[in-house]
């Protein structure tokens, strides 16, 4: 993972939690949804692992929002 942009990640991560929580589902209940294994979600919602786009689209997709939405830091 790049130091660069660890606070973006970190952001992103936040952004995804928000929504996570807003659509009631547990990290797992997100993972099993997305393919991933919950330790991966908890990962990616910490911030401490960057992310590929494909699951990106499948967050989105599962938390009803757009990328834009999910990449509106705030």
């Amino acid at each position: 993972m790049d130091k660069t942009y660890i606070e973006a990640y970190k952001s992103l991560g936040l952004n995804i939690a928000f929504y996570r929580r807003k659509k009631n589902l547990t990290q797992l209940q997100l993972a099993e949804l997305i393919d991933i294994d919950r330790s991966h979600m908890s990962a990616i919602e910490l911030g401490k692992i960057g992310v590929s786009l494909d699951v990106i689209f499948r967050i989105c997709e599962t938390l009803d929002i757009t990328p834009s939405e999910l990449f509106l830091f705030r």
